[in-house]
């Protein structure tokens, strides 16, 4: 790899649409007080590193007040912090910490649902009559005595999603898991409330919000079962499964004018900014961001999650997003993230695919999201099924572990969510070396940690810092408008895309095969600022890509 940098050009796009995202999973970042568990002030003393890596906006998971049976995503008090993360000065510290390194910070927010230990839900399933009787989804059962439940409604993972009260003698339900009440957002109470948690955080100086589910708060008001469908195993845009369709319950469109309330509440703070996490066809989801990019700011698109190493997978996927974000509308890159196997995986751990992996995503239009230790290709962990944390784990416990390794998601996420790999000592420096972390160190510690690939200019960390780098001193890698060259000129293993911003233009050439390539003849006379695998004269080699760049 060999990187050229020549002048400053000045950035003139909004801050959330030319950013770069660095997911951190704070149990997992690192370990301050040496009881194997990551917090607070762990991210803080790690901040430097995210701002020298070259990230501008960090997107933390839940450290949130929780029992901590979804780690986190089981909220029972959405103003206080979870004492093993620290406490709430200790998040007054890291926003503040952020802002001061010149970065923004994002915090996870779940609007879905709450824990079943919230003082809300305690005193939601007291009685059919209390104060908070309709904060949650509260239905009879049919049948006798109405044992069984309201609908076929299923969870997002896949079982049912209604749960029995024998309390209340009603039942409840809960788009994930058991233990997770969905909030009945048609209460305007609860309406309320939630927004005033946002302004509680915003007030704090949070710069925006993750949220989770989204896609899955309003439903069906009439409370119809979901239509039969022929797929039992998720189909690809999630919107089938165990052979019903989810139109009832996932991308309801109360959903799309929800998007617009929310962000309403939060233009009420300067500069701020929403990304949701929703699932479906691009024709529906592209209806969170309204019709008058009035809805969320941007949403993850999560097709890449499951890329094909292929240049026909990638061009595809470009053409599409700019068929459906064209702009003003941004789309966003997403590899990996606390939910799915390690984007590495995808093709066994080859660093070099990776590199190439990294140049799409930096370069190509859109938002960038990484998830912590994508920068070093850290791999998932070998973790039996016996010790699996997860409680999704739990509930598919009965499927055997061959067959787990063959599924595209993971069902322990366990395995996803190891300890950040610093160095190669002992604990990988994510804690003391007498310490137990919570999960296990994933695998090739050696090749694969922070103080070994940060000294070796070829290496995948090397990689993203230039490439961030890059996208700091040159607009048009975050803001260019994009083209897709097609198959017919570029040839079928090579993926090349030229983006445009005022006089500057970026032309990036992929080979994706196994076989050097000569340069195309349009490029021959450009000045390169990015190469991987050039041969010093025309070709490029396997798994190599070249970027050219002229003001």
């Amino acid at each position: 790899m060999s990187l050229s940098l020549p002048m400053i050009a000045q950035e003139t796009a909004p801050w959330w649409q030319s950013t770069s995202i660095y997911q951190i999973y704070p149990r997992s970042f690192q370990d301050s007080n040496g009881d194997g568990i990551g917090d607070l002030q762990g991210i803080i003393s790690r901040l430097d590193y995210v701002k020298e890596l070259g990230f501008e906006t960090i997107w933390i998971s839940p450290f949130y007040a929780s029992p901590q049976a979804d780690f986190g995503y089981d909220i029972s008090d959405y103003r206080s912090i979870a004492p093993e993360y620290g406490t709430m000065k200790d998040a007054e510290q890291l926003i503040a910490a952020v802002h001061q390194r010149g970065m923004k910070i994002v915090f996870d927010m779940v609007l879905n649902h709450t824990s079943a230990q919230h003082p809300w839900f305690l005193e939601s399933k007291s009685s059919r009559d209390n104060p908070k009787a309709d904060w949650y989804i509260w239905r009879d059962g049919k049948g006798k005595n109405g044992q069984r439940p309201p609908t076929n409604w299923t969870s997002i993972p896949g079982p049912p999603g209604w749960q029995y009260s024998a309390q209340r003698q009603q039942w409840y339900f809960a788009s994930f898991l058991p233990f997770q009440p969905d909030l009945n957002w048609a209460n305007p109470e609860v309406k309320a409330a939630m927004k005033d948690v946002l302004r509680f955080w915003l007030t704090k100086g949070v710069d925006g919000f993750r949220l989770d589910i989204f896609n899955a708060i309003v439903k069906d008001d009439q409370f119809r079962d979901n239509p039969a469908s022929l797929h039992y195993i998720p189909t690809k845009d999630g919107m089938h499964a165990r052979f019903q369709k989810r139109i009832h319950t996932v991308n309801h469109p109360g959903n799309f004018a929800l998007a617009k309330e929310i962000r309403a509440t939060i233009d009420e703070f300067p500069d701020r900014f929403l990304v949701g996490e929703v699932f479906g066809a691009h024709p529906t989801i592209s209806k969170f961001l309204g019709e008058n990019q009035d809805g969320l700011n941007l949403i993850f698109l999560f097709d890449m999650l499951f890329y094909k190493y292929d240049a026909a997978f990638f061009r595809e996927r470009l053409v599409e997003y700019n068929r459906y974000y064209a702009s003003p509308r941004v789309p966003t890159f997403v590899v990996g993230n606390h939910d799915n196997k390690r984007s590495i995986g995808r093709v066994k751990g080859d660093l070099e695919k990776a590199k190439l992996l990294a140049v799409l995503q930096m370069t190509t239009r859109g938002v960038p999201v990484v998830y912590y230790g994508e920068e070093i290709g850290m791999l998932d962990a070998e973790i039996d099924k016996k010790d699996a944390l997860d409680p999704i784990s739990h509930m598919y416990g009965s499927v055997p572990t061959w067959l787990r390794k063959r599924m595209p998601v993971p069902l322990n996420r366990d395995v996803c969510r190891t300890p950040m790999q610093w160095d190669s000592t002992a604990n990988a420096g994510f804690t003391t070396v007498d310490a137990k972390p919570w999960l296990p160190i994933s695998g090739e510690l050696e090749q694969r940690n922070v103080a070994g690939q940060s000294v070796d200019r070829s290496s995948l960390f090397s990689s993203y810092k230039a490439l961030l780098q890059l996208r700091k001193l040159h607009p048009v890698f975050s803001q260019g408008a994009l083209k897709v060259v097609q198959e017919s000129v570029s040839g079928r293993n090579v993926l090349m895309y030229i983006k445009t911003l005022g006089e500057q233009e970026l032309t990036v050439v992929a080979n994706f095969g196994n076989k050097e390539i000569q340069l195309p003849e349009s490029t021959r006379n450009l000045p390169m600022v990015f190469t991987m695998g050039w041969n010093g004269s025309e070709g490029i080699g396997p798994n190599g890509c070249i970027l050219f760049l002229r003001d």
